[in-house]
């Protein structure tokens, strides 16, 4: 075979065309396969991470004795319901539930509805003042627990309101209520200034564009506001064990202190009824959860 053959076939097989399949250009933002899976491991583990303590305590709920969470193996072998049997039969379990619903959806809708008012105010109104009166709910965020609860003793014992669900809720709705104002505000700054406009052209007064026309373009901040005051009050004890002074208005957190004794502690029992106490705030958080990421992101921008 000749050297011109050799070249000849040489050029004939680089101008073939190629039969492998053309690489397929990555778009922008998009991962790798092998990114994508270090994603997916770390977001694997982290819900294993979250998920483990509230597994953990259901698994030690269903042993038998206070001393199984020191020999969790044992449980397998002797698993059972009596725990949440005692809790609803020989504890005042239900008027812990009544007391905690009472305070927590009070302080919500009370708080809600004072948040909401205030953050529209200050977001539409250019009264003298506002940017200082927001500083001044901020500033009240600061102060401990311990400093507030003398001064609020005093307050609520002067109005007769210590022992009552209506002292209490006051009492959350402070905490709640300057935050949530904060909150909101930042809502309403995303939703355009011309439909208060248009509602004042339609012949509303200012409460009547705020409820017809503005609550219900910011249900997915009132949905977290909502969220905020409820946790806020479901779960406090240092207020609720001091104001509260009889054992049928105690709240789930204060109710749950039964259980510790000074000699020991019926862990079985605590853990029973922290996995009951956890449905009011699951059923809760499923009806607020739709608009519940929505409503935490919208405030960060101003549309």
């Amino acid at each position: 075979m000749s050297t011109t053959t050799l070249k000849t076939a040489s050029e004939a097989a680089d101008q073939a065309p190629s039969t492998a399949p053309p690489r397929r250009a990555r778009r922008r933002g998009e991962q790798s396969p092998g990114a994508s899976l270090a994603t997916h491991g770390i977001l694997v583990v982290a819900s294993l991470v979250a998920l483990f303590p509230v597994a953990w305590l259901v698994f030690l709920s269903l042993g038998p004795d206070q001393d199984d969470y020191l020999h969790p193996g044992g449980i397998f072998g002797k698993m059972t319901f009596d725990n949440y049997v005692f809790v609803l039969r020989e504890t005042k379990f239900f008027d812990w539930l009544w007391s905690t619903l009472v305070v927590s959806l009070g302080t919500t809708v009370i708080g809600v509805l004072a948040a909401a008012t205030t953050g529209y105010a200050v977001s539409r109104m250019r009264f003298p003042g506002y940017k200082k009166f927001m500083w001044v709910l901020l500033v009240t965020q600061m102060f401990p627990i311990a400093v507030l609860i003398v001064p609020m003793y005093q307050i609520l014992s002067d109005l007769q309101l210590i022992d009552s669900y209506l002292g209490l809720v006051l009492v959350y709705c402070s905490t709640a209520v300057p935050y949530c104002a904060w909150l909101l505000k930042g809502y309403f700054d995303t939703i355009p200034f011309e439909i208060d406009e248009a509602g004042r052209v339609d012949g509303l007064t200012p409460f009547g564009t705020f409820a017809r026309l503005i609550l219900p373009l910011a249900k997915p901040g009132l949905a977290v506001a909502a969220f905020y005051s409820f946790i806020t009050a479901f779960g406090e004890v240092a207020f609720a064990s001091t104001f509260m002074l009889s054992d049928t208005k105690y709240t789930f957190a204060v109710g749950l202190q039964s259980f510790v004794s000074e000699h020991d502690a019926q862990r079985q029992y605590m853990a029973a009824t922290a996995v009951l106490i956890a449905v009011p705030v699951s059923v809760f958080f499923y009806l607020v959860q739709k608009n519940l990421v929505t409503g935490l992101t919208a405030g960060g921008t101003k549309g």
